[in-house]
């Protein structure tokens, strides 16, 4: 029961940052054809439409750069429990492929709560950071929104994996499987 709830808690969180991913990715082929376009626009190439082409909104982007930066983020974030629960982080297993089966599993114990003992201080952190940003009022340059924004989302994704580092983590101790 647990188990399942975890998995579905994971998947969904990956599936928002999928979506949040393909939305930047979206956004930036946007901007930087309306960028290209505005540039012909304004320098000739197709007359004298450059006016007529930003009263309609067709140009780059503002802040499109403060978005994906916040976007990316979350995304990261997003991914990383789903990444903890199917073991899929980038190892090097030069030394332990030699190992037996028990020395490999007390390791990746090892790795399982010092994983969770990062994320958990990286969701700490980022806590931290956000209460700083809107004590401050920071906001991004170009189109003004709030970054704590981005913390947030960010924060709730880092709870997330958390979450799952922990479930994962005590998985390992108790010796049960978590795939």
């Amino acid at each position: 029961m647990l188990h399942t709830a975890i998995q579905k808690l994971a998947y969904v969180m990956a599936l928002l940052g999928g979506v949040v991913l393909c939305l930047l990715v979206l956004m930036v082929c946007v901007s930087v054809s309306g960028r290209e376009l505005s540039d012909l626009a304004f320098s000739g190439w197709i007359g004298g439409v450059g006016d007529w082409l930003i009263a309609r909104g067709i140009g780059p982007i503002l802040g499109d750069f403060e978005l994906v930066e916040a976007g990316v983020a979350f995304a990261i974030f997003a991914f990383l429990p789903l990444t903890q629960l199917k073991g899929a982080h980038a190892k090097v297993d030069v030394f332990s492929k030699g190992m037996g089966d028990k020395a490999n599993r007390a390791l990746g114990t090892f790795w399982s709560v010092v994983m969770a003992a990062i994320i958990i201080l990286i969701t700490w952190r980022l806590f931290v950071g956000m209460q700083d940003k809107m004590r401050y009022g920071e906001t991004t340059y170009l189109i003004q929104f709030p970054i704590w924004w981005a913390y947030a989302a960010s924060l709730i994704a880092a709870i997330t994996a958390s979450i799952v580092s922990i479930y994962c983590a005590a998985m390992r101790l108790t010796g049960q499987r978590i795939i």
